[in-house]
This record gives C-alpha cells, sequence and structure tokens, in this order.
C-alpha cells in the first residue's frame, strides 16, 4: 500500500462534502507530476485530504477505491482520476505550520513543491502526521 497527500480547496470541495457524499471523482488535476502520482495509485491506498487556502492543514483520511482511469469530463486521455471515499476526519487538524516546524518534513514535497496538488507521503511521515493529529 501507498501514502498520498491530495489537496483541495475547501470552499471548491471540502472533507465535510465527501462525508456526505460517501465518495466522489478525484478530478481537476492537469500537472504533470501529480497526474504522475495518480497514475501509480491503487485500490486500497491511502491518503491525507490537505485543505489549501486559508486553512492550510490536513483534516482527513481518505481511501483509493479504483484503479486509475481516464477523466470522464476530459477529451484527453492523459487526465487521470481515481475514485475516493472518506475514512475518518483526523482527531486534529494538523497544520502547515507545524509540519514546517519539524526537520524530519524538510525534504518533502509538501514543503518542496508546494503548488503540488498529489504527492506521496513516504510511511514514516504519514505516521508522524498521524501521531500529532492525536495529541
Amino acid at each position: 500500500m501507498n501514502y498520498w497527500l491530495v489537496k483541495q480547496e475547501p470552499s471548491a470541495y471540502s472533507y465535510d462534502n465527501l462525508e456526505k457524499e460517501k465518495k466522489t471523482i478525484w478530478d481537476g488535476v492537469h500537472n504533470n507530476l501529480a497526474l504522475k502520482h495518480i497514475r501509480t495509485m491503487k485500490i486500497g491506498d491511502k491518503s491525507l485530504f490537505y485543505h489549501t487556502g486559508e486553512e492550510k492543514q490536513v483534516v482527513g483520511i481518505i481511501e483509493i477505491t479504483s484503479d486509475p482511469y481516464p477523466n470522464p469530463k476530459e477529451s484527453d486521455k492523459r487526465f487521470v482520476v481515481v475514485d475516493v471515499k472518506p475514512v475518518t476526519r483526523l482527531k486534529r487538524p494538523v497544520t502547515l505550520e507545524e509540519i514546517k516546524k519539524d526537520a524530519r518534513f524538510k525534504d518533502w514535497e509538501l514543503l518542496k513543491i508546494s503548488r503540488l496538488s498529489v504527492m506521496l507521503v513516504p510511511k514514516n511521515l504519514w505516521d508522524e502526521i498521524i501521531k500529532k493529529s492525536k495529541s
């Protein structure tokens, strides 16, 4: 299993929306590196749901429920999507500021390529974010 982080502006689509809908298609990604990451997602992978904009914080965990497939809303087949469902809201959101203050995260794409909307989360960093969310 791989671990991911996906970003979304909560005014466009929030974790609340996903909880209400119970599932969605993760679409709208056009960045080549983010698309490369989506293409390697597998059913059962987990992802952190990160609210961008004013919030800048990890708020929940979602599960990938499909293999990648071409976005049905796009004519260009290189734009891929996956289906996702909510797993759990974090007990406490983990902010970008908290992550920046922890040296273990210094080489992570979230800090190095801040505009990237889909990224791999190394297992040790995943575990640390989950731990921070429980404190």
